[in-house]
């Protein structure tokens, strides 16, 4: 499933094309994605005007004009493809239009043309219409926790609410009450970066008076870092991910850790091996000899 560096890729590739542009029509060829699709959902964004697109934890935000807000989200193998030379203005016909590629689900046209295509092999993703005064409060959004790039993620935030969590740090940080968008490939490499054991405690990242240690310093500064890092290579393409202009991202290339098993530790003088565990139902990668 894309984690927050793909999905904030995707949003600043469709974020020129979609603000201030306007929704002329939008083909829905099925009634559902993963849950089923607002009533009228084409009928409510036709001629809509798009005022700002955001990011919420895995979420994009297309904020309305009429202060409704287009909540997508890509599951699993969702994708957007910019369609520019084939946008059509409104009210023209195509000509010797080709079949619809199976697994693209919904088309918004554009008001200059242009075709914003949601293709999606799994249909794990969704989309739906909630008011703007109404979405803090909604079930998709109610308990998330902080967003890993915004200034208020800071060592003495994390400290405070690792104190006396007697899980393990890897549970603590893929825990999307605690920390929104970080998944299980950012999780290995930024704790890998900062040299923290992914079974260590989480409380033992902070002091008896909740005060952050150098180890929570560390990881602070190396999940905000490895988080940049692949939102600059464009994420990280595994098997379905791709960007809106349809290039894969390429920051698989540069794991460290993560898919690594059994190969040696890249850190200079170490010497160790990258091992694979499993906790709680998902694969942890990590090296036992620097990371503590």
């Amino acid at each position: 499933m894309p984690e927050l560096p793909e999905v904030e890729t995707v949003r600043r590739g469709l974020e020129p094309v979609l603000v201030g542009n306007a929704f002329a029509r939008v083909e829905q060829r099925r009634p559902d994605l993963r849950f089923p699709l607002p009533k009228r959902f084409g009928e409510r964004l036709s001629g809509r005007r798009i005022e700002a697109l955001d990011r919420r934890a895995k979420y994009l935000l297309a904020r309305l004009d009429d202060g409704e807000v287009l909540v997508m989200h890509l599951g699993m193998t969702g994708r957007f493809r910019i369609d520019r030379a084939n946008g059509m203005q409104p009210g023209k016909v195509a000509q010797a239009q080709k079949p619809a590629p199976k697994h693209e689900h919904i088309v918004f046209h554009l008001g200059d043309g242009t075709a914003v295509r949601y293709s999606d092999t799994r249909r794990f993703g969704y989309m739906d219409l909630i008011p703007q005064d109404a979405l803090e409060q909604h079930a998709l959004f109610k308990g998330l926790g902080l967003e890993p790039l915004s200034e208020a993620f800071t060592a003495e935030w994390l400290a405070a609410r690792l104190k006396g969590k007697a899980t393990s740090i890897k549970a603590a940080l893929i825990d999307q009450k605690l920390i929104a968008g970080l998944g299980n490939i950012y999780v290995c490499e930024a704790l890998y970066r900062a040299g923290i054991s992914p079974v260590r405690l989480a409380g033992s990242l902070a002091s008896k008076s909740a005060k952050p240690t150098k180890k929570t310093e560390a990881l602070v500064a190396s999940i905000k870092a490895v988080l940049e890092d692949a939102i600059k290579a464009g994420g990280s393409t595994l098997r379905d991910y791709a960007r809106a202009d349809g290039r894969l991202g390429r920051f698989q290339h540069r794991f460290k850790v993560y898919r690594r098993e059994g190969k040696p530790c890249p850190r200079k003088g170490c010497g160790g091996t990258v091992r694979r565990i499993v906790q709680g139902g998902r694969s942890t990668f990590y090296c036992p000899t620097c990371q503590r």
